[in-house]
């Protein structure tokens, strides 16, 4: 059975389908990205290599300031900064950053962007991979002092003159908000060169606005972990049911999920989840397989599903419903209702788009 999802402020502009669909592909951030808009404007050989540019540069411009991969970018040249010494940071990278400790703060820490850390030291980060030969799961020194090294109340920022100051090994880590910047960050070079209806994908994260050439939506599936997903990862005994499909009509309208099924690895039989609870310093443990946020803001959608992973249902339904926004909680195992597979809970502002 078939779910759908309308967004319920419907713009009340016209928008014109007239065009030719482009559909544009690349990679970037280790993922690929994909570009579907419609150009009023006739699409030749030079046009089409022009468009392909101009994103590129976008998410370009997002590595070069927000890797924590690459040691040359702004991000980690703070990271491996001397203690006391101050960063003036790009505008995006500031902006992000910003937004990051406001959801810090309104999460009391459930998503930090000063976990590097953490993430490192579980194997999740650039060097010392989980998957890398030598590798052996932290012990409780390395955690507390992964977490002593960690603390979004740590960094002392200068918004006016836009810079941070670096305490002393600090680690920033911008992954779980970057890659839904780096969606808005095209979106916006896209409007502004007079591109009203696209559809912007970058490593599974979404955004949409307008129509396609026959007038309708973008329409997009909510991510779900798949049976083969939940047995490799050693989560249940028996196969799940069926999950029905929902779709979601992106008009205006951004998504992103945060899945344990992604990323993981397995340590005496224990399951190590890539999201990293920072107030324990520990892999959240709570038997939600996916959170998927839905809200006009890609980068606040991509930070949001990583915080409502980490604060788990209860506390994470909470928080949907005091900030308003539209989530879905997909739960395994012992919490799921028919105790062998997946159960559901959605902030109103999910049940209220359901059609």
């Amino acid at each position: 059975m078939r779910r759908v999802l309308i967004p319920t402020n419907i713009a009340s502009e016209t928008f014109h389908a007239d065009g030719e669909m482009l559909n544009l592909r690349g990679e970037s951030m280790g993922t690929t990205w994909s570009v579907r808009f419609i150009d009023p404007t006739p699409i030749d050989i030079n046009r089409h290599h022009a468009w392909q540019q101009r994103i590129q540069d976008q998410l370009d411009l997002v590595v070069a300031q927000m890797s924590h991969w690459q040691s040359d970018s702004d991000l980690g040249r703070f990271n491996s900064a001397a203690a006391g010494s101050w960063h003036t940071l790009p505008q995006s990278f500031f902006e992000v950053l910003n937004y990051a400790l406001r959801i810090a703060a309104e999460s009391d820490g459930a998503y930090d962007p000063t976990a590097g850390a953490l993430v490192n030291v579980w194997g999740f980060g650039p060097q010392g991979r989980y998957d890398q030969t030598g590798f052996e799961t932290p012990d409780e020194t390395a955690i507390e002092k992964a977490r002593a090294q960690s603390g979004w109340q740590k960094l002392n920022v200068d918004t006016g003159a836009r810079k941070i100051l670096q305490p002393g090994e600090l680690l920033l880590d911008l992954s779980a908000v970057a890659k839904g910047f780096s969606v808005d960050l095209i979106a916006d070079m896209l409007k502004n060169h007079g591109i009203e209806n696209y559809l912007v994908e970058v490593g599974g994260e979404l955004r949409g606005a307008g129509v396609k050439p026959d007038g309708m939506p973008w329409w997009v599936a909510l991510e779900q972990p798949t049976p083969k997903q939940s047995n490799a990862a050693g989560l249940i005994e028996q196969m799940p049911p069926a999950l029905s499909e929902t779709i979601v009509a992106l008009h205006q309208l951004s998504i992103a999920t945060s899945g344990d099924y992604r990323r993981f690895y397995q340590a005496n039989d224990t399951y190590i989840s890539h999201t990293i609870d920072p107030r324990s310093g520990y892999p959240i443990r709570n038997n939600i397989a996916s959170v998927t946020v839905l809200h006009p803001s890609c980068m606040a959608a991509d930070a949001l599903s990583t915080a409502l992973t980490v604060l788990g249902v209860d506390d994470g339904l909470a928080f949907a419903e005091a900030h308003q926004f539209a989530a879905r909680f997909l739960i395994r195992n012992e919490l799921a209702s028919d105790g062998n597979g997946f159960s559901e809970r959605s902030s109103s502002e999910f049940l209220a788009m359901l059609q």
